[in-house]
């Protein structure tokens, strides 16, 4: 029980104000969403973004920000994760809730919840995989990818990927890695550890 208090603590000193919790709400939204249907709604990507830009340019977020801060963090969250939709890696619902986090936490801190995303994405990874006995041909398929880029790198000076080529080991639902990654980076943030 007091455990569960804690926690209850440590969440309430993250919303210190309303961005930081409108952000964690549109958070689980997502990952619930993600779970359920591996879909993350337009609506509430698109929503999130129109309230971070709007509010962070109404409120200064941070001293001395203009109104470029938000729609930098977006297009930060937004152009991190795009290659790995055009590898047909990852869906656009998950770019879009990178990119809505990226507006509401400025270029800056987005670069570091990036950090946090891909550590929970890749743990994620391996434990789905090891959970579902496809391990081995999870990692030749990165083998595969890696190889196939490096030579096409070396024979046209431009690294390139045959999508389809390999055979898929399952669907993760990375709106959940992104959910908690950035949960742990603000956590990580309000207790001073970065």
């Amino acid at each position: 029980m007091t455990e569960l208090r804690a926690m209850f603590e440590l969440l309430g000193m993250l919303v210190t104000d309303p961005r930081t919790g409108v952000l964690l709400l549109l958070l689980a939204a997502a990952a619930i969403s993600d779970y359920r249907t591996f879909k993350i709604p337009n609506l509430l990507t698109g929503g999130g973004i129109l309230f971070a830009l709007v509010y962070n340019t109404a409120y200064q977020p941070v001293p001395h920000a203009d109104w470029t801060w938000a729609p930098a963090g977006m297009l930060l969250g937004f152009g991190a994760l795009l290659p790995l939709y055009a590898l047909r890696v990852m869906g656009g619902g998950d770019v879009k809730l990178m990119g809505m986090v990226g507006a509401f936490l400025g270029a800056s801190a987005t670069a570091h919840a990036l950090l946090f995303c891909v550590v929970t994405a890749g743990i994620a990874a391996l434990a789905f995989a090891i959970r579902n006995g496809v391990l081995v041909r999870m990692l030749a398929n990165v083998h595969s990818v890696l190889h196939n880029m490096m030579w096409s790198a070396v024979a046209s000076g431009r690294p390139t990927i045959q999508p389809g080529s390999m055979q898929s080991v399952g669907k993760l639902a990375y709106g959940i890695s992104i959910a908690l990654g950035t949960t742990g980076y603000l956590v990580a943030r309000q207790l001073n550890f970065i």
